[in-house]
């Protein structure tokens, strides 16, 4: 078993035992079971899932970190959300939002690639959201 624990700078999201992790690292996915050697890796927006007495679930994770010691993955993230917590309706404003700016884009490179990142969290919070 893993001792999963994601917490972001408002709240503790999980705390719980788990089979398996599945995190969105910076250079792809990482699969994470018991026994896993210790790593330390940058999150990027996606999907954090995990298993647990056969079921498996799903969040919606982006920045921050993963940490990985001791049978114990430890998820440090600025934002992450279970599917029944993503407002679908507000998802999708943003997700419109960030395409009209990206396509009318003019700024800086910086701004490019935070109007890139809302797009995407736009994206993954969608597809969790119609349970994808």
């Amino acid at each position: 078993m893993l001792q999963l624990e994601i917490v972001t700078p408002e709240r503790r999201v999980i705390s719980e035992s788990v089979d398996m992790v599945t995190v969105p690292g910076l250079n792809g996915e990482l699969g994470i079971l018991p026994g896993h050697t210790q790593l330390i890796s940058q999150l990027r927006t996606g999907v954090l899932t995990y298993t647990q007495a056969g079921a498996t679930y799903k969040l919606h994770v982006s920045g921050g970190f993963v940490e990985v010691s001791d049978d114990r993955v430890s998820v440090l993230a600025e934002v992450a959300e279970r599917p029944e917590e993503i407002d679908a309706a507000r998802a999708r404003i943003a997700h419109e939002h960030a395409e009209k700016t990206l396509s009318a884009w003019s700024g800086t490179v910086e701004d490019f690639e935070i109007a890139r990142a809302k797009l995407e969290r736009s994206i993954v919070r969608l597809q969790l959201a119609a349970g994808e």
